[in-house]
């Protein structure tokens, strides 16, 4: 069984690549710029590393391109990858704007769109994006990175109804704030604040994230698609 996980170089794509590969997936790491963490995670695990700007499609053509040319195949796609924006709204530069939408949106549908196919001839797969509790509910001085992860979670409910017939399940994991690099440019104030918020008292870990895409591409779920499953600690009841 044949999984690529996009953003494995660190957080909560190396937490999910270690965790498939533990269920006996191969797993190809995906990663930008992190080469050194990602092929030593690749090594680790016996998988392998692949480099590809997400942002890029002609990136991603090629790097599907690549993973079917060596494996044949693609049984589990994790969407993760994703980059982050932290200020007001109107401060935001255009440019910087577009760049989160094309990695975190556009970057996540193409690359569905690449593995289909695959998906579709062998009549099944499993399709997991990696969302946000701020897609659920929103946050302010993350207003773009909100607004992408929300449109992951309409991205998961359509695709999931346009594939079911064909045996392809999609599913999203909407993580709460997690102990990850992405939230570490948080003071420790701001994250002690947010901790409290959330009802179990605590910041979550990459690993709770990856044990609930594990469990999705299980034949445990087997009858689920098309759902938005939160790791939040309570922050979004």
């Amino acid at each position: 069984m044949i999984a690529l996980v996009t953003g494995a170089s660190r957080g909560i794509g190396a937490a999910t690549a270690r965790k498939l590969a533990a269920d006996g997936y191969t797993v190809i790491v995906h990663y930008h710029r992190a080469r050194e963490q990602a092929e030593q995670i690749a090594s680790e695990i016996g998988g392998f590393a692949i480099c590809a700007d997400l942002g890029d499609f002609a990136q991603i053509d090629a790097m599907i391109a690549e993973i079917i040319r060596i494996y044949g195949r693609m049984d589990v796609l994790v969407n993760n990858a994703g980059i982050a924006l932290t200020g007001l709204y109107q401060d935001i530069s255009d440019e910087n704007a577009i760049r989160l939408f094309q990695v975190n949106l556009g970057g996540t549908m193409h690359t569905a769109k690449r593995v289909l196919p695959h998906m579709l001839r062998a009549h099944c797969g499993c399709i997991i994006n990696i969302a946000s509790v701020w897609g659920e509910c929103g946050a302010a001085c993350e207003v773009h990175y909100s607004a992408a992860k929300a449109a992951v979670i309409g991205f998961t409910k359509a695709l999931a109804k346009e594939v079911g017939l064909s045996g392809i399940r999609v599913n999203c994991v909407s993580p709460g704030v997690m102990d990850t690099d992405m939230n570490r440019t948080h003071d420790a104030e701001t994250m002690q604040a947010l901790a409290d918020e959330t009802p179990l008292g605590c910041i979550g870990k990459p690993e709770d994230v990856a044990n609930a895409v594990a469990f999705l591409v299980s034949d445990q779920a087997k009858f689920i698609t098309g759902q938005i499953l939160p790791v939040n600690g309570g922050f979004n009841i």
